[in-house]
């Protein structure tokens, strides 16, 4: 039978017993999908992925109908039947009866209510922490009743974890510098295998925990649907079992990862918080960010197979393009985040581009920046934006002054940590005083410490002290006459063991800055 016949028939509204008045048709890399009135058919091309197979009717068969029954675990008031087509004597596609030789299955659904999906509820201020909680607890319940042992357990080991990540660069390799940068496809490569060796002992006790489960292995916004108390949670892998029998966490990583992806990390956090308050289960904190790298970074693979596909035209494919990009990133920024607390001071002079950096570092670190130019005018119950253009080491920039902003900043550093928060101190740091009593205060936590140290050429300086004067909400009030003074007066760093002293020449692009010092930290 042709795909083309099959898409033409099924678009047609008239082909349907019950005459819907349109059929929208929406297609992905693996399925026809075509929406008729209040009911949904899906039809599984005969494609050939690697990781799926569809490529015979009795495969198609056989998926359509596990994906009926692993879809009723969680919504089994959308998922109706499934049904056959066959050809009359003219070789026309009609509804399949008993005796007729089938040529191709489908999957019947109820159409779902738009207005209710959950990805449309968070974009209209509609999903309040309530809607949050309330997916954590139905995901928890069927976690605690979803199948394990044995089988799942065997296939979603840490043997298979460490497959599915080899296979993810394999298979990236070829869009490297299209959708992936190159630096940031080492970087995560080395992140995850330095996991698999720094937490292999936990990887291994989540089996013996009865951990993994026979989960829904899609888990995105796209898939939730909220209908007052009732939570429909649709269309999971059914076509690789390797994809579905996975440790919990990865499950909850994947919703986590496609909230903070479409703009809602604080739904996310709630998410994953409620969820470990429910099931008690603390570890996922260590995993998350591993999991939310993986299915970030599968997510950008799916979408650049996209672009081998011939039929995609020249402005898909540039969404296809950034899209791909936009998931590859967010699975370098999950790469990047710290496992444990961490101070980091920004130091060096005026106009060296410490804030550009520190606020650039702290997306990618996921740290809370402090900064002693904000901090010093709040102290003072200044407006941050309002000028005071004094002369090097007077008025508000007096000794003693500066002493209580730094005191204050370090002091505001140390109550972030203790609750687990990174911090960016963004200052000029300029003492060798005041960095070792950071320094200092760092061990005896005990928490990670860096010096970042900004250099720039005076020229480019220059430049930069200018362009910040003319902007008014710029909270600085660095100028280039007494960059100078500042220069005479900046304590040479040697008093750092080389581990928590970095240097960064600023006048390189932003992206090779942060990528340069990331590397660093995380020592990658």
């Amino acid at each position: 039978m042709r795909q083309q016949q099959l898409v033409e028939t099924m678009s047609n509204p008239q082909f349907y017993p019950h005459r819907p008045e349109t059929v929208d048709f929406i297609q992905t890399h693996i399925s026809y999908i075509f929406i008729a009135g209040d009911y949904v058919y899906k039809v599984k091309k005969p494609v050939d992925f690697g990781f799926l197979d569809f490529t015979t009717l009795e495969k198609r068969e056989h998926y359509c109908r596990e994906e009926l029954r692993l879809n009723r675990r969680l919504a089994p008031q959308i998922y109706l039947d499934v049904v056959g087509l066959a050809e009359n004597d003219q070789g026309d596609l009609i509804w399949a009866a008993d005796g007729d030789r089938i040529v191709e299955y489908c999957v019947k659904m109820k159409k779902m209510p738009h207005d209710n999906m959950l990805k449309k509820m968070l974009a209209e201020g509609k999903a309040d922490p309530s809607v949050m909680e309330a997916v954590a607890r139905k995901v928890a319940a069927f976690h605690e009743s979803a199948e394990t042992g044995g089988k799942i357990d065997e296939i979603g080991g840490i043997d298979t974890i460490r497959f599915n990540h080899d296979e993810n660069f394999e298979q990236t390799a070829r869009y490297i510098n299209h959708t992936i940068r190159a630096r940031h496809y080492d970087f995560i490569k080395a992140y995850i295998y330095d996991f698999f060796k720094k937490h292999r002992k936990l990887l291994v006790e989540r089996v013996a925990n009865h951990r993994i489960r026979d989960c829904h292995g899609d888990l995105h916004l796209e898939h939730i649907c909220i209908a007052g108390d009732d939570i429909a949670i649709f269309d999971c892998i059914e076509f690789n079992e390797r994809f579905r029998y996975a440790d919990v966490a990865a499950e909850v990583a994947f919703l986590a990862m496609d909230l903070d992806f479409n703009g809602y990390p604080n739904h996310a956090e709630i998410f994953v918080k409620a969820y470990i308050e429910t099931t008690g289960d603390t570890a996922i904190q260590t995993l998350l960010n591993f999991y939310k790298c993986y299915y970030a970074y599968v997510r950008g693979k799916v979408t650049s197979f996209r672009l081998d596909d011939k039929g995609t035209g020249p402005e898909e494919r540039r969404e296809v393009r950034k899209t791909a990009r936009k998931y590859f990133d967010l699975a370098y920024t999950y790469a990047a985040r710290l496992e444990q607390p961490t101070l980091i001071l920004m130091a060096g002079l005026m106009g060296t581009g410490k804030s550009a950096l520190a606020r650039k570092l702290a997306s990618r670190l996921g740290a809370d920046i402090i900064r002693s130019d904000v901090l010093r005018k709040e102290m003072l119950r200044i407006d941050p934006t309002e000028r005071h253009p004094d002369a090097f080491g007077q008025g508000i920039y007096a000794d003693d002054i500066s002493q209580q902003t730094y005191d204050k900043a370090l002091e505001a550093a140390l109550a972030k940590l203790r609750t687990g928060r990174s911090v960016i101190i963004d200052a000029s740091f300029k003492k060798r005083s005041e960095r070792l009593n950071a320094y200092q205060a760092a061990k005896r936590l005990p928490v990670p410490f860096f010096v970042i140290e900004c250099r720039c050429p005076d020229p480019v300086i220059k430049e930069r002290l200018e362009r910040r004067a003319a902007k008014k909400s710029e909270a600085s009030d660095g100028r280039w006459e007494i960059y100078a003074a500042q220069k005479n007066d900046f304590d040479e760093i040697i008093e750092l063991p080389n581990r928590s002293y970095l240097t960064c020449d600023t006048s390189q692009s932003p992206q090779v800055c942060v990528h340069q010092m990331i590397r660093q930290i995380t020592n990658r």
